[in-house]
């Protein structure tokens, strides 16, 4: 049996891990595109930063033993009907048959329309390749200042590395406040750790045009302020890449992503797909969404190379639980927030609360800012978010949200949850517990000042000390 993999990334090189895992036997051809396989593009901040200052330490694995790597192999285009895929390589085309096929190619930066996009030293931050030449822009030649266009991750990591390598920084947002996955309540609380250090944070604008003026450039934004910079790093998003399976015939589906089932298979015969360029299952809307995570791809990637080798492993879903370093502070989420949630049937309720990350006579607490949403219908969790100093063991805290929620647990069952304690890490409450009794107090005093006769329904989510 021959499985081919279009694409070296997280799902392709897990599919393919997977595979040869269960079984050995398999032939495994997986094409890159380009010469970094399994190379972690999440951490091109920390290279650029000079945190990880060499590049090389960003792969995952060098060594791909039972797996046959054609780096520079670029799939143009697939005959479902034929099982053949076109490679091509250093200008010359050849076919390639496969038995089985999973089709891993990811996605590609979102290109605003920006006049001066294609001027020198203006970036996107997407591959290998474009940290190698952001890098050499910071390395050759006199850059102090920066604009970043977009204030979701990549810009906010970005914010925090070009600010270590001693540049200027601007930050330009679309959006009412930075990182618009979290409530605004969060969103200003990075905003003002992005300040600290000295970024300028601009929100509620886009970036109109980009122009030389000497020898930099001048970011105008639709408020009519001008930005000069020595090099600019357009980052507003990715959309699913379709076009090699959406040319062969390829169901598309949310965002125009590849639609599979949860087995990862395609509407085309012994084709799989995984990762970025594939729509997701989310587990609290019961259907399949669009979230790029490299968790997922991993995850989506490991069932596509089982299930291409005969197996019938279904992809369980996500929740789209994230964690973002910036500075000091690490900001995480899960689930969905109250105006999704809103939107999608739910009748939901989000309480912000406060707490100690740890017991406050053990030297070095810091307060955690909590959001936690609940369903008042049924008093099941939906979600969670939490912002405070990143040596506060947050990412820990959220990933509890994430496996309540993952076996569909009411906001109330977190109190129930046998959690480690030591003054040092935490309280015999947890934060994450304390947060989860604040959303009961909450409903309480919804019904003390609404009224039992009109509210009575809720009379459940009383959490049970208070009964």
């Amino acid at each position: 049996m021959h499985l081919l993999i279009v694409g070296g990334s997280d799902a392709g090189i897990s599919a393919a891990l997977r595979a040869h895992e269960l079984d050995s036997s398999v032939e495994i051809t997986l094409l890159v595109a380009d010469d970094y396989p399994n190379f972690s593009i999440c951490g091109l901040p920390y290279y650029l930063s000079g945190e990880t200052p060499d590049w090389r330490d960003l792969a995952h694995r060098k060594e791909f033993p039972g797996i046959k790597v054609l780096r520079r192999h670029k799939a143009v285009a697939i005959d479902a009907g034929q099982q053949a895929v076109s490679v091509s390589h250093e200008g010359a085309e050849a076919t390639m048959h496969y038995d089985k096929l999973i089709v891993a190619t990811g996605a590609t930066p979102a290109r605003p329309e920006l006049a001066g996009h294609d001027l020198p030293n203006v970036f996107p931050l997407h591959t290998m390749e474009d940290s190698f030449a952001v890098h050499r822009r910071l390395e050759e030649g006199r850059c102090d200042a920066a604009v970043l266009i977009g204030g979701g991750y990549i810009g906010l990591e970005m914010a925090d590395a070009l600010t270590q390598r001693g540049l200027d920084v601007t930050l330009l947002s679309r959006t009412e406040t930075v990182m618009p996955t979290v409530d605004a309540e969060i969103g200003l609380l990075v905003e003002q750790e992005l300040r600290r250090h000295g970024v300028r944070v601009f929100t509620n604008v886009n970036a109109a045009r980009v122009r030389t003026q000497a020898s930099r450039l001048a970011i105008e934004d639709s408020a009519g302020k001008t930005h000069g910079a020595d090099l600019v790093i357009v980052a507003v998003g990715a959309r699913p890449e379709t076009s090699l399976a959406g040319r062969a015939g390829a169901q598309l589906g949310v965002r125009e992503a590849i639609a599979v089932t949860r087995q990862m298979r395609t509407n085309l015969p012994e084709v799989f797909a995984a990762g970025d360029c594939v729509e997701t299952y989310h587990r609290l809307l019961k259907r399949p969404t669009y979230i790029s995570l490299g968790t997922i791809a991993h995850k989506q990637g490991r069932v596509a190379g089982e299930n291409a080798i005969g197996g019938d492993r279904a992809y369980a879903g996500t929740l789209g639980t994230q964690s973002l370093k910036v500075f000091e502070l690490a900001v995480v989420c899960t689930g969905l927030r109250d105006r999704e949630a809103q939107a999608e049937g739910f009748n939901p309720l989000t309480v912000p609360s406060s707490a100690n990350d740890h017991k406050a006579y053990y030297p070095g607490a810091t307060s955690l800012h909590m959001r936690v949403t609940g369903d008042l219908s049924s008093g099941h969790l939906i979600g969670a978010q939490i912002v405070g100093d990143r040596k506060a063991e947050i990412s820990k805290r959220i990933d509890i949200v994430a496996a309540a929620l993952f076996q569909e647990a009411k906001v109330e069952d977190l109190n129930d949850l046998d959690l480690s304690y030591t003054p040092p890490f935490s309280s015999p409450w947890d934060p994450v517990q304390m947060a989860a009794q604040s959303w009961s107090a909450a409903v309480r005093e919804r019904l003390r000042t609404q009224g039992p006769q009109r509210h009575f329904e809720h009379a459940h989510l009383i959490d049970r000390a208070a009964v």
